[in-house]
C-alpha cells in the first residue's frame, strides 16, 4: 500500500470519527435542552446519533468531556450577548442597564433550556464543575466590571458586587418574568436596586461613623 493511500485512508477515517463525535456532541446537547442532563440516558444519546452506546463512551470516555464538548457546542450555537459596548459607558447606571437588557433577552429565548442547566448542576457534580467554566465564571467578571463602577470602597464595594452579581442571575430574571415583567422592566428594577444598595449603604456608613464617635447617642441633659 502506498503512502498516499494510506494518508487518505486515515483522513476518512478521521473525518468520519469527526463526525461521529459532533453527531454524539448534537444529541446531547438537544437533549439537555428538551429534558436536561439529569434525564438524559447515553441510550437515548446513542439513539439520536446513530451510533451504539460503546461508541458514546470510546468518544467521551468521562461526563465532563462530554458535558464540556456539549456546552461549547451549544453557547457557539446560542452565543450570549457581547458586554464590551455597554461596558464602555461612563454612567455605571447605563452600563448596568445597556448589560441587564440583553441579557434579559436572551435568557428570556433559551429560558427552558437555561432553567435545565441550572436545575440539574444542584444534583451532578461533573455538570456544575463545567457550568462554573463555561457560565459562572464569565458572570462573575462581568459582575466585578459593572460593580466599580458604583463603588470603590471596601465594604460598600461588597455589597453592590452581590446586588450586581443577583441583577446578573438567570434566577432573578425568571422571578421578575413570573410577575409579568417585561425584560426592559426588569432591567429597571434591577438597576434602581442596585442604586439603592449602593446609596443604603453610603447612609449606613454615616450613620455608622456618628455612632462611634465618642458620646454618641447619649441624651443632653436639659
Amino acid at each position: 500500500m502506498s503512502s498516499q493511500i494510506r494518508r487518505y485512508r486515515l483522513k476518512v477515517r478521521a473525518e468520519r470519527q469527526a463526525e461521529t463525535r459532533q453527531r454524539i456532541v448534537e444529541a446531547t446537547a438537544a437533549l439537555h435542552e428538551e429534558v436536561g442532563p439529569a434525564r438524559t440516558t447515553v441510550a437515548e444519546i446513542a439513539r439520536r446519533a446513530g451510533v451504539q452506546r460503546l461508541t458514546v463512551y470510546n468518544n467521551f470516555p468521562t461526563e465532563t468531556e462530554l458535558f464540556d464538548a456539549c456546552g461549547l457546542h451549544w453557547t457557539n450555537l446560542n452565543p450570549p450577548p457581547d458586554p464590551s459596548a455597554a461596558l464602555a459607558m461612563g454612567d455605571p447606571d447605563k452600563r448596568l442597564r445597556g448589560v441587564l437588557g440583553p441579557l434579559f433577552l436572551w435568557y428570556r429565548k433559551h429560558a427552558r433550556a437555561i432553567e435545565h442547566l441550572q436545575r440539574d448542576r444542584l444534583v451532578m457534580p461533573a455538570f456544575d464543575a463545567v457550568m462554573r467554566i463555561r457560565m459562572d465564571q464569565q458572570l462573575a467578571q462581568l459582575a466585578d466590571a459593572l460593580s466599580s463602577g458604583f463603588t470603590q470602597d471596601g465594604r460598600r464595594a461588597r455589597l453592590v458586587h452581590a446586588a450586581v452579581a443577583l441583577a446578573l442571575d438567570f434566577w432573578t430574571w425568571r422571578r421578575l418574568a413570573n410577575e409579568g415583567m417585561s425584560d426592559a422592566d426588569a432591567a429597571t428594577v434591577m438597576v434602581g436596586a442596585v442604586r439603592a444598595s449602593a446609596h443604603a449603604t453610603r447612609l449606613g456608613s454615616s450613620v455608622d461613623a456618628r455612632e462611634s464617635q465618642p458620646g454618641a447617642g447619649r441624651k443632653k441633659r436639659g
